[in-house]
Parts: structure tokens; C-alpha cells; sequence
């Protein structure tokens, strides 16, 4: 990375010096500063979607060193989770209850989610929030066009604005747990009107909550443009090192009032727990942006770009048959040894690569955008044994090694056209064609998959804009394909892709000192893929498809300014969301098999009936702001089955915030913060799973929980020349 790095902040220096000559011949605009490549997938003020923008300012005031889902925390309808307890290191988000394999998650417009898995793991990019100008959550299917396709909500994800003026920035804080978080930033901003570079290195570590969760977390970003009235290319550069203790087995219900911070990885070790026991991940991101005002209405844009992954989970595993690794065993004198303890690592190395593009053309009344885009994802899957305790064939045994290749295409056309007065109407076709072959599973190296979708994506609606006064209805649909775990079944057991219609009505009011909004939704799914208990015919548990489920709901948000010195806001999301027929299986040890048991509208997992949220800033002087955030979430179940002995108890957090603005002549601005999260020091735990098995003739649940820390603080320094 320093052999990239140095050259880099080389050529910043340059460019810093020349745009300090040229400061004053800045041109107040220019004709694609905005950037193109993001209109194309987010919903304009007038589109009839539901969705919430998050400003530079406002993502600056509460980026302290959490992962991007935890900087979405007070958005409406959504609930955040942490492996380690404290928001570093691995994260989770949902959205309407839905997880992130139905999220939708673009970087300037570029898919972002794993081709396979369909997760973000926002912990491969550490502090990329720091580089972000804005992001918009759309909820619901919304006007994703560029990737798999969203059954809950869609992210987009902006860095590609300009900054005008060159700035330093260096932010620094540390909190508990060891929390550290370092970052510096610096951007020419504009030179001879038409350059501009930016740069940022980062470093985050932490010792976590949870035992052993600790995280060594670096990244960079750099980014480069010219731009000129119709012109502009831009090249962005921004990888992610992460190495996290693994702390994704959870804390089993017994211990949760005992000993909360309980972390079983790496205890198959004798004696003291395998210090190793790591995921180690790089990712590296490559993007090269085009765009070009062909005419008065036209303009065009396209990206291509690059994703590279690379790395291991390594694992201490105890009394492993040699056989289950495809291994002879070995034979000493007349003993011939079965099992042994060994360590292993499992890798992924793919590489994810392809363009997006669309024409845009605009009159006084309507848009049009023509877009697609095409992916194509190459990936391999091995394991590797690099130590066995009583011998192996070789120092490195490579037991599995496995392809997988993924081509997603698509093209869509939208239409947004004002309506005779104050009405905007909206549609978007879009068709989409994803390819997958996959060539076997660690645990069933046989089995090869070739399957190929075809899905036809409609969205229409209409919107009302007037002297402050705002509504829409919206429909839309959307299709998606399995996971690669979904597959590891037999041939006869296969899935098939899941599908929603999304309805939604919105209506609200916006004035000088208040605004307020609400949602109604209706979400429909045919064939949704959930866990069951089922097992298929490797014996691995797997998703299956059920017939119907749906999530109802309302969503309210309000905001006031009572004062200068007194600002008040708030969200609150009420829904029902049930499978309406549902069995569960469950292992039967007595007698062998499974036992089935069936569920009329039972709730959907991890999906609470109450989400709330407020925030209430106070400005006692000047420079000084105190904010109060609040966040409620009601109880959630663990599986599909609404058990009130499998769930998640209702929470209320309470966090408070201080920043303190210093203004000088040096410096153009310093901000020094004090956060104190969860002040009450609830225990609560906002994740969790559950198993269930038969077993002497009684049935026997086991609950594993995620929890989260108690009071913890983080104070720091952010500085801008």
C-alpha cells in the first residue's frame, strides 16, 4: 500500500500548489459538477418513492468512527447490529426488517453487493464514510436499476462530487474498548478551473465488546477529475484492509446474564483460545467515470470498473477426520490415526468487474434516461490446511478448490413528465438477465449449478408538489435470484427466484420551520426465501421457498426547528408483517428425521411491530450543540415461528452528543466532539438466531444472541485547514 500511497500524496502537493495560484480564477459553476453518473439510479425530489437524503454535513456530525450502517441509525424503519458490540468491525443493517442481501447498495452508481452471497460488508471499506458526500435510502423496491435487485430498501452511496476549494482535514478520536480512529483528508479543489484530485488514508482499531472482537482496520481513497462545461472524467482508486477476531457464533442464552461478552471462537483450542481465529479480507476498488453533454437536452454518462477481493477466515478446528478433508490417514507403527486437530483457512478470490451507463435527455417538462449495465463475476473458493497436529500429506493441503461465475445484464427506461398543474408522472421498465454457474460446494463438490433468469421490472407512479404540499402512489415490482448457499441442495430441490409488488403512498408537508411525512406500504412476496429448519439432501439447513408473505405498515417523520437555539426530530415506523402459511422442521435424535409443524400468519424473524426514533439538538451558546438521540425498537422473533421463547426483548437506547466549533484565523474550522452511547446502560441485544431439536422425548430450544455494549464513550478532534 505505501509503494501507491507516497506517489499519490506526491502528485497532491503539486496540484495543491497550483491550485493555490489559480484560487481566484474559480468559475462559480459548471455544467456537470453534479454527478451524472448518480442521478441515473437516485429518486428526484419529485419521484414517487420513499426516501431519505443524508447531506455532507449531516453524515460529518455523526461519522465518530462506527461503520456505515450505524451512521443510518436514525432513519426511519431501520435497526443496526454489531458482532463485536460497538460498531466496528462486522455490522448488519435492516431495513423494513428486511436484511442486507435485499438491500440494494450502489458506490456512485456501481453494484456493491456480493455477487453470491448478496450481503454488504461494509467492514472491507473501513471509514469510506469519511470520502462520502451524500446517501440516499430509498425503502421499499424504489429505482434500483444496477444490481440485484431490492426487496427492502436501496443505498446509494455518493463520492463524486466536487469540492471547490482545496482543504486539509485530520480527524482523530478514541473511545472505549481501545477505539481508535485516525483519519487525514486533502483536496485541491479546483485548479485552472478543471482539475481536482482528492485523498484520504484511514486507520481504525478497536478491541471490541465482545471477547477477543478486536478489528485492525486501514483503507485509502484517492480520487482524480477533470471536468470541463460539457466534459468530465473521473478516476477513483479506494481499497479496504480488514483483519476482525471472529465473533459471529454469538452468546448462547444460558451465559447471556453472566457473561455477556462470551465469544466461543477459537475455544476448540486446548487451554487457552487460538489467537488467530481472524478474518482477513482486501478489497480494492477501481472506477473510471465518463460524461459528456452531447447536446442542450442530451447527456451521456458511463462507468466502468474493477472490484478486486482477496482473503481467508482461518479456523482452529479439534478431532477432524483426515477423510473429511479428502486425506489418507496417516499410519504410525500399527496405529493408524482417524482424526486430528488442524488449522485451516477458507478463501474467497474473485474478481468483480463490468459497466453502467445511461443517456439522459431533459425537456422544460419530462426526463428520460435509457440505462443498463453489465457484470460479470469470477470467483474462487478453496481451502487450505496449514497445520495438522498429528501429520498431514504435505505443509500446505488444499482440500477443496471451486469456480463460480456470475454475468448480471440489464436496461431499463425511465420517463418522468409534469402533468397538467402540479402533477409528476413516473415510470421505469427494466429487464434483467443474470447467468450463474457454479461448480460444486466444499461440502458437496458434485453437485454444479447452471441457472439463468429472466426478469421484467416495472415501476410507475404519480407525485403532487405544491406550495409546500407533497403525495405519490407508487407501484413497483421486483424480481431476484437465489444466494449461492440456496443452491447446495439436490437438483430436485433447487429454489427459484423470489418476487415482491411494493405499493406505496406517501403525503406530507414542508414549511420554513417544520416539516412532517407520512408512508403507507403494502409489500407483497411470492416465493420468499426463508429459513425453515428444512435440511436438504447434504444435510445442510438451507432457505426454502414459501408461497406468500407481506409486510404493511406506516411510516411518520416530523421535524421542527422551535427555536435558533432548540431543533427537534423524529421517526416512527408501525407495521405487521407475517407469513401467511409456514411450516417449520425441526431434527427429531429420538427417532431420526425431522418433525414438521405448521404456522398460520405467524410474524416474519427480525421483524418488529415499533421503530422509533428522535433526535432533539440544543445550541446553549454559540458554537456549542447538544444532541440527544433516541432510538426504540419493540420485540422481534428469531425465527418464523411468533415462539415467545424464541425472540429479542424490546429495547430503548439513549445516546447523547456535545461538538464545540473553534474558528480561527488558521484554521478554518475545529470541531471537538464527546459522544456517550446507550447513557442508561441498557442490555439488550438487537441480533440473534435460533436452533430447535427433539431430543429425550422433549423439544429444546437454543437462543444465541448478539449483544450490545453498555455506556461507552468516544471523544475526539476534527480539524480543517
Amino acid at each position: 500500500m505505501k509503494r501507491i500511497l507516497f506517489p499519490v500524496i506526491g502528485v497532491l502537493a503539486i496540484l495543491q500548489s497550483f491550485s493555490q495560484q489559480d484560487s481566484t480564477k474559480k468559475k462559480d459553476s459548471f455544467l456537470l459538477l453534479e454527478p451524472v453518473e448518480v442521478t441515473a439510479v437516485r429518486a428526484g425530489e419529485k419521484a414517487p418513492f420513499t426516501k431519505t437524503n443524508l447531506s455532507k454535513k449531516e453524515i460529518e456530525k455523526i461519522n465518530v468512527g462506527q461503520d456505515l450502517p450505524f451512521i443510518l441509525n436514525q432513519t426511519p424503519s431501520v435497526i443496526v447490529n454489531s458482532d463485536a458490540g460497538n460498531g466496528v468491525g462486522y455490522t448488519g443493517i435492516r431495513i423494513r426488517g428486511t436484511d442486507a442481501t435485499r438491500i440494494n447498495v450502489t458506490l456512485n452508481g456501481i453494484p456493491y453487493n456480493d455477487a453470491e452471497s448478496q450481503g454488504t460488508f461494509f467492514v472491507d471499506l473501513p471509514d469510506f464514510t469519511s470520502s462520502v458526500n451524500t446517501i440516499q435510502v430509498q425503502r421499499g423496491v424504489g429505482t434500483s436499476s444496477n444490481g440485484a435487485g431490492a426487496f427492502g430498501a436501496t443505498i446509494n452511496v455518493s463520492t463524486n462530487e466536487v469540492n471547490k476549494d482545496h482543504y486539509a482535514e485530520f480527524n482523530n478520536s478514541y473511545g472505549s474498548f481501545n477505539t481508535w480512529k485516525n483519519t487525514i483528508k486533502a483536496g485541491t479543489g479546483l485548479i485552472n478551473d478543471h482539475f481536482t484530485a482528492d485523498i484520504r488514508l484511514s486507520n481504525i482499531t478497536s478491541d471490541g465488546y465482545i471477547d477477543r472482537a478486536s478489528t485492525d482496520l486501514k483503507s485509502f481513497y484517492f480520487s482524480t477529475a477533470y471536468i470541463s462545461d460539457k466534459t468530465s472524467l473521473r478516476f477513483n482508486v479506494f481499497s479496504g484492509k480488514e483483519k476482525t477476531y471472529q465473533a459471529w457464533n454469538g452468546v448462547p442464552e444460558s451465559l447471556l446474564k453472566t457473561d455477556r461478552t462470551y465469544n466461543s471462537s477459537g475455544t476448540e483450542k486446548p487451554g487457552t483460545p487460538y489467537d488467530n481465529e481472524t478474518d482477513n479480507y482486501i478489497q480494492s476498488h477501481y472506477q473510471l467515470f465518463f460524461n459528456q453533454q452531447l447536446s442542450k437536452n442530451l447527456s451521456f454518462n458511463t462507468a466502468v470498473f474493477l472490484t478486486r477481493g482477496k482473503g481467508y477466515y482461518e479456523e482452529y478446528r479439534a478431532e477432524q477426520d483426515y477423510a473429511s478433508y479428502g486425506q489418507p490417514y496417516p499410519i504410525y507403527g500399527n496405529d493408524t490415526i482417524i482424526t486430528t486437530d488442524l488449522i485451516r483457512r477458507l478463501w474467497l478470490d474473485n474478481y468483480f468487474y463490468g459497466d453502467v451507463f445511461s443517456f439522459q435527455y431533459k425537456t422544460d417538462k419530462s426526463q428520460f434516461i435509457l440505462g443498463g449495465g453489465w457484470t460479470r463475476y469470477d470467483g474462487k473458493h478453496y481451502g487450505d490446511i496449514i497445520w495438522a497436529q498429528n501429520g498431514s500429506t504435505g505443509p500446505d493441503v488444499r482440500w477443496y478448490n471451486l469456480k463460480a461465475k456470475k454475468t448480471d445484464a440489464n436496461i431499463y427506461f425511465k420517463q418522468q413528465t409534469q402533468l397538467a398543474g402540479y402533477w409528476n408522472f413516473f415510470y421505469d421498465l427494466q429487464f434483467r438477465h443474470v447467468q450463474y454457474n457454479i461448480d460444486g460446494f466444499k461440502d458437496n463438490p458434485a453437485l454444479v449449478i447452471h441457472s439463468a433468469y429472466n426478469f421484467f421490472n416495472p415501476k410507475v407512479g404519480i407525485s403532487y408538489n405544491q406550495n409546500g404540499w407533497n403525495g405519490y402512489l407508487s407501484y413497483s415490482r421486483a424480481a431476484k435470484e437465489p444466494n449461492r448457499d440456496d443452491y447446495e441442495a439436490n437438483q430436485s430441490q433447487q429454489p427459484v427466484a423470489e418476487k415482491l409488488n411494493d405499493l406505496e403512498l406517501g403525503f406530507g408537508r414542508r414549511e420554513k420551520n417544520y416539516s412532517w411525512n407520512a408512508v403507507l406500504y403494502y409489500m407483497g412476496y411470492k416465493d420468499q426465501l426463508v429459513v425453515t429448519g428444512k435440511i436438504n439432501d447434504v444435510g445442510a439447513y438451507t432457505r426454502t421457498n414459501i408461497p406468500k408473505s407481506y409486510r404493511a405498515g406506516v411510516e411518520l417523520e416530523g421535524a421542527i426547528s422551535i427555536t435558533k437555539w432548540l431543533k427537534a426530530s423524529g421517526n416512527l415506523s408501525l407495521s405487521r408483517n407475517k407469513v401467511v402459511d409456514f411450516t417449520e422442521y425441526v431434527d427429531d435424535y429420538d427417532n431420526g428425521g425431522q418433525k414438521s409443524y405448521d404456522h398460520k400468519s405467524a410474524d416474519i424473524a427480525l421483524s418488529p411491530g415499533v421503530i422509533g426514533g428522535a433526535t432533539i439538538s440544543f445550541i446553549p451558546v454559540k458554537n456549542l450543540e447538544i444532541g440527544l438521540l433516541s432510538k426504540y425498537v419493540s420485540k422481534q422473533y428469531l425465527d418464523n415461528t411468533e415462539n415467545e421463547s424464541r425472540k429479542l426483548n424490546a429495547y430503548y437506547t439513549q445516546d447523547a452528543r456535545i461538538i464545540y466549533t473553534l474558528s480561527k484565523a488558521v484554521l478554518k474550522e475545529a470541531n471537538l466532539f464527546f459522544q456517550v452511547n446507550n447513557i442508561f446502560n441498557r442490555k439488550y441485544e438487537p441480533n440473534g438466531y435460533t436452533y430447535s431439536y427433539i431430543y429425550a422425548g422433549s423439544l429444546t430450544t437454543e437462543n444465541f444472541y448478539f449483544p450490545m455494549a453498555g455506556t461507552n464513550v468516544m471523544a475526539g478532534i476534527n480539524i480543517k485547514l
